[in-house]
């Protein structure tokens, strides 16, 4: 098993920029395809972004490329996500999430594990 622990949230303006973070203790992360998710108010979970266990390979949903990049440091168990840009509708509580698959997948419902998130809210 594997335990998440996300950081780095908090409140800031439209075009402002936040990193978080997503420490792994337990079995080590570098074990798992890791992933990024949020879920606004009323809304369903959606995938952010996702990586691969070697941080060769990356996936983005549309509404956030070029926006955001996800990274891993497999030394420190943690992975990123650098948000740059942020606009209002990215606000949302944020998750990380562990899968043991292959690939790198888009659905909530095929990872693993689960941090509790951290909340990020954008005003413009």
């Amino acid at each position: 098993q594997v335990q998440l622990v996300e950081s780095g949230g908090g409140s800031v303006q439209a075009g402002g920029s936040l990193r978080l973070s997503c420490t792994a203790s337990g079995r080590t992360s570098s074990n798992y395809i890791m992933g990024w998710f949020r879920q606004a108010p009323g809304k369903e979970r959606e995938f952010v972004a996702g990586i691969n266990r070697g941080g060769s390979s990356t996936r983005y949903a549309d509404s956030v490329k070029g926006r955001f990049t996800i990274s891993r440091d497999n030394a420190k168990n943690t992975v990123y996500l650098q948000m740059n840009s942020l606009k209002p509708e990215d606000t949302g509580h944020y998750y990380c999430a562990a899968d043991s698959g292959i690939m790198i997948m888009t659905l909530a419902g095929l990872y693993d594990y689960w941090g509790q998130g951290t909340q990020v809210t954008v005003s413009s």
